[in-house]
């Protein structure tokens, strides 16, 4: 298969426009399917790898910036477009994170999410007046609950070596020569 040129600065911009839409698609389809409220999220976050390789930090800011508006408008699944919100970014940070001693990094990725997840649902249920959500918390019980932390937290690790290799195969890809 033949790499073709992105095009400079014109490529990384039609590039990045492109992937903000179809994480929009995504993160709306999330709304409609019921199970989709945490992949729609996470799909739409690994569209922004190409966007950072690409055209940089500064670039993936504004098109994370771009998606997370869009999302909080367009997205039925509110939920979801607040993990997105609250959790998207992490691509941008995980290289530095990355720099980090192997303890100091865990710690402060473990923090990061967990942080981040209670933040989010403090303004679900506070701010945004979810009460269908925290009723379903409350019905759920501690056990569950640190159970669903628990398991957001795994699936938050799995992310991040999900992110690590794509990364490693997008560098590959893209020293190739044309």
């Amino acid at each position: 298969m033949e790499r073709r040129n992105t095009g400079g600065a014109a490529g990384r911009i039609a590039l990045g426009g492109t992937t903000a839409a179809l994480a929009v698609v995504i993160m709306s389809l999330g709304g409609v399917i019921p199970f989709a409220t945490y992949c729609a999220p996470i799909l739409a976050c690994l569209l922004l790898l190409p966007v950072l390789a690409l055209g940089g930090r500064r670039i993936a800011w504004a098109w994370f910036a771009a998606v997370a508006v869009l999302s909080a408008f367009l997205c039925p699944d509110k939920e979801a477009a607040g993990v997105f919100v609250f959790l998207g970014y992490y691509p941008i940070l995980k290289p530095r994170m990355d720099r980090l001693p192997t303890l100091l990094r865990w710690l402060c990725k473990g923090l990061l999410f967990n942080c981040a997840a209670a933040l989010l649902y403090a303004v679900l249920i506070f701010l945004m007046g979810m009460d269908a959500l925290a009723e379903e918390f409350r019905e759920a019980g501690a056990f569950m609950l640190v159970l669903m932390l628990l398991m957001g937290n795994a699936t938050f690790l799995i992310l991040d070596k999900l992110i690590g290799r794509l990364t490693i195969l997008l560098k590959k890809y893209l020293k190739k020569e044309p």
